[in-house]
């Protein structure tokens, strides 16, 4: 049975109410979602993915604040029973990791495109510890995770992840929901993004679950709706 489990944060200052919610996808790939108050798209849900293999796990994408993710690291202690290893920023942006000093705090490796790790210098955010260029392979208990960048899109510097045990790919926002809109497009290279969604259906062809940055995941139809999104002529 797939479970879905959560934690409600109230924070004082703010007196708002902060949700961590996660979301088992398949057996060992749990959806974990944050919300980020934006002007121009209101309160988004923001998606991230656990990978666990045996007592260990991955983490794709920070919640979006440092107290999000010291809510979602207790999350996956007390009710996964794992040790997050590492945890991995797909982009610079707030929704990928506004929570990264909680994990840096707990004593968690972070790992990112060299790209990212430069522009979240530049923009003032915390800045992953371990760079690497283009691709990254990372063992989490007897299972591997594949990290890749495949091209421009979303922002310069977007990375997807691959979990081939269980075929689940995620595409963070470089991968768009059904439906959905181009959304923000203030860090985007739109005239490559199309190509670079193909160069994802090639590298991972296998994949059975897609996971979006925002929305709800599915299948490989997802990357076909975000390359049609992206097309010249649209």
């Amino acid at each position: 049975m797939k479970r879905i489990l959560f934690l409600l944060l109230i924070s004082a200052p703010l007196a708002q109410a902060q949700q961590v919610l996660l979301k088992q996808l398949t057996k060992n790939t749990f959806i974990h979602t944050s919300y980020l108050q934006t002007e121009d798209f209101g309160h988004v849900p923001c998606n991230g993915l656990v990978v666990r293999n045996g007592q260990q796990a991955l983490v794709f994408d920070t919640p979006t604040d440092d107290q999000s993710a010291k809510a979602l690291i207790r999350l996956v202690q007390d009710s996964l029973h794992c040790q997050i290893i590492a945890v991995v920023p797909t982009h610079f942006h707030n929704d990928c990791l506004g929570g990264l000093k909680a994990f840096h705090d707990a004593g968690i490796r972070s790992y990112a495109n060299n790209l990212t790790v430069e522009l979240a210098k530049n923009s003032g955010a915390e800045v992953p510890k371990k760079g690497f260029q283009d691709s990254l392979t990372l063992e989490i208990g007897r299972e591997k995770v594949w990290i890749k960048f495949l091209g421009q899109g979303h922002t310069w510097d977007n990375v997807v992840g691959y979990f081939p045990g269980e075929k689940v790919l995620f595409g963070g926002c470089l991968i768009k929901e059904m439906g959905a809109s181009k959304g923000y497009l203030g860090d985007a290279n739109v005239d490559e993004w199309s190509a670079t969604v193909e160069k994802v259906k090639k590298a991972f062809p296998r994949a059975k679950h897609v996971v979006p940055g925002h929305g709800e995941a599915g299948g490989l139809s997802l990357l076909d709706y975000t390359q049609k999104l992206f097309t010249k002529q649209n």
